[in-house]
């Protein structure tokens, strides 16, 4: 059902069975797919995509200009995939030239008043806590908890399958399968119970353990860290997973905890 009271522009592409809400607002070059809920007074604006299945609550906003002085009205999209929640008053920003997208994937819910900022990059079934915040460019792997009130900096990547605390702020890179937390953030362990819930079995979790022992209780610098584990455990890949995100990180990783 299509109320009335919305506005759709007539070239924006609507699917199959989408339900849009009094006072929601559609702009051109908008693709919507099937089975969409929208609720009252969202607007999905110029550039935005929407998959199959997502509940948008009211007052979301998918597809506002990036908030950068150095965009300059150039063709960039906020893609939305499948089966999300998007709660109340979320605001996620069109891309700009330095990658051309935003992207949210699919199963996530990104609850009240979450930022995703121009070109971020937030993969499937990831949870992000209410009033999260998160600057351009970041990048949140797979199956990650966000807890409320959390301030990401600019380009920083956060692993698969951690817990990052309520409250925390960050301008470091997040390795996989940990917890991350206190006040500056630092290692908190391993996210056992997450890890559990997703189906990895104890041995698993527990070379994950060895791995983060190497790396933040080893008094070893990340690069003979990284050797260490590489000649000394076997590469399963869950290790190559963290050995490669450490690697790669261009911002370093968070410290262990004092």
């Amino acid at each position: 059902m299509i109320s009335p009271l919305a506005y759709i522009h007539p070239e924006a592409k609507i699917g199959e069975n989408v339900e849009i809400a009094p006072f929601v607002f559609i702009d051109k070059n908008v693709v919507i797919g099937d089975n969409n809920k929208i609720m009252a007074n969202v607007n999905i604006l110029y550039g935005a995509r929407i998959g199959n299945g997502n509940t948008i609550f009211p007052g979301a906003v998918i597809g506002a200009i990036p908030q950068d002085l150095k965009f300059r009205g150039e063709e960039s999209t906020a893609e939305i995939g499948d089966n999300n929640i998007i709660r109340e008053n979320v605001t996620v920003n069109r891309g700009t030239a330095a990658k051309g997208r935003t992207i949210v994937g699919n199963n996530n819910l990104l609850m009240e008043s979450v930022h995703v900022a121009h070109d971020a990059l937030i993969g499937n079934g990831c949870i992000i806590g209410n009033s999260t915040k998160m600057a351009g460019e970041i990048v949140i792997d797979d199956y990650s908890i966000i807890s409320a009130n959390v301030l990401m900096h600019q380009f920083c990547h956060v692993g698969g399958y951690g817990m990052i605390q309520g409250g925390c702020r960050f301008s470091k890179d997040i390795p996989p399968y940990i917890i991350a937390g206190r006040e500056p953030i630092c290692y908190a362990g391993i996210n056992v119970v997450g890890l559990r819930r997703r189906g990895f079995s104890n041995e698993t979790i527990e070379k994950i353990h060895d791995a983060y022992r190497i790396i933040y209780q080893g008094g070893l610098n990340n690069t003979d860290a990284l050797k260490k584990i590489e000649d000394e455990m076997e590469m399963t890949p869950e290790i190559s997973y963290i050995v490669n995100f450490i690697r790669e990180s261009a911002r370093g990783i968070i410290p262990a905890g004092k």
